[in-house]
């Protein structure tokens, strides 16, 4: 069963471009991983990053908890983070038009 994923993170206010320009470098390695069937990165007013991914598995999610780009990323804006990732495992309500109501795969 996929797993779907929010992770947010908010840059402090002098890291900002640092923290985004780490972010999208790291997009493109995590897609390549196995098991990526999302990774998409979005950036809210304030310096505060969005990451919505959706991974094929759990065996994928773990995985990708311990792959290289992820320590390169963290490596990197750690100390230019405004306090920890806020990272949020989710599980699908069905409801609505199956279509519009859930991520693809689910």
């Amino acid at each position: 069963m996929p797993v779907v994923v929010v992770a947010t993170m908010k840059a402090k206010p002098e890291s900002v471009d640092l923290v985004r320009a780490a972010c999208v470098e790291a997009v493109e390695t995590v897609h390549g991983e196995p098991g990526c069937e999302l990774y998409s990165l979005h950036e809210a007013e304030g310096g505060t990053f969005v990451f919505v991914e959706q991974w094929a598995d759990a065996d994928a999610i773990k995985t990708h908890s311990t792959a290289p780009a992820i320590g390169k990323l963290f490596g990197a804006i750690g100390e230019h983070l405004d306090g920890a990732p806020d990272i949020k495992m989710l599980a699908p309500v069905v409801a609505g038009d199956p279509a519009k109501g859930q991520l693809r795969g689910q």
